[in-house]
């Protein structure tokens, strides 16, 4: 059977129609179902929020009576309990007249940032002390206070 052009064409035009193997790329993959999110680590403080915290925190002439309540933890609140002839977030009595906050420091790997802070007093005298801060705490909080001496 000799094919003629016609039937030619059209025996052409037949097998374009049909589905083509798949010879092309593969089909990408499926993406991925979405999952539950991944949490996200505690947030750690930085010094630049310890330090705002200290400054607020001691403000001008000392802690608040809100500050002493819920801004410290239970060490100190023990700590005070056990010395109430001193305060122990100032490591004095009384009242100074002014209050400064130096530079914080953080260490990462123990979890905890500092500073020293320095109390001016009536008599023209300063004492020094270091403010502790967990990287942790939530809400922030003072952790602790070691007296210079």
């Amino acid at each position: 059977m000799t094919l003629t052009p016609r039937l030619t064409g059209a025996l052409l035009l037949s097998l374009l129609a049909l589905p083509a193997p798949a010879l092309a790329a593969p089909a990408p993959a499926p993406a991925p179902a979405p999952g539950p999110a991944v949490a996200a680590g505690p947030h750690r403080h930085s010094a630049a929020e310890i330090s705002r915290f200290l400054t607020v925190f001691y403000g001008k002439h000392g802690p608040s009576r809100y500050g002493r309540d819920h801004r410290v933890s239970q060490v100190l609140k023990d700590k005070q309990r056990d010395s109430p002839q001193s305060d122990v977030l100032l490591c004095a009595q009384g009242e100074p007249r002014s209050i400064a906050v130096g530079p914080v420091t953080v260490a990462a790997s123990a979890g905890v940032g500092w500073a020293t802070v320095t109390t001016g007093w009536d008599t023209e005298h300063t004492d020094t002390f270091t403010a502790y801060v967990r990287l942790d705490s939530q809400p922030i909080r003072l952790d602790d206070v070691i007296c210079a001496g």
